[in-house]
């Protein structure tokens, strides 16, 4: 099994749902199911939709990598607008934007954000579940 998968899509919001289906069968190919699978799902796509939304940088694509990391699965969303940085905000229950990273941040392990020389990567790292232990019958 692959430790890793990284692909780019455009940085156009009609691109999101090719983002989000990409790391749906990616988990489906790693045995990743279920409410964890979900999770992961929905923060690819809450990071994917904030990289095309506030990306100012023409003609750009958006990177995508999950990584399997000994007990985490690591979700990367990468942008060319390395200078915006995310910031979580403060929203009223009647505000129609501005909850994603809440969510990611209540969805995910941890997140944040780093910078590299031309592109900026928002991150949410994810607890595997352990591996239960075989059971050994005891005589009868």
């Amino acid at each position: 099994m692959p430790m890793s998968e990284t692909f780019r899509i455009p940085s156009h919001r009609s691109h999101v749902p090719t983002a989000r289906q990409r790391v749906r069968k990616t988990l489906a190919d790693w045995g990743i199911t279920g409410e964890l699978a979900d999770d992961i799902t929905l923060s690819a796509n809450e990071l994917v939709t904030n990289a095309v939304i506030h990306c100012w940088v023409s003609d750009a694509q958006v990177r995508v990598t999950l990584a399997l990391q000994g007990a985490h699965l690591l979700l990367e969303v990468h942008d060319p607008d390395r200078d915006r940085i995310p910031r979580a905000r403060e929203h009223g229950p009647d505000t129609q934007d501005g909850r994603g990273l809440a969510l990611v941040g209540q969805l995910a392990h941890s997140w944040g954000h780093t910078r590299q020389p031309h592109t900026k990567s928002v991150w949410a790292r994810f607890a595997l579940p352990v591996p239960e232990e075989p059971r050994v019958p005891t005589g009868a």
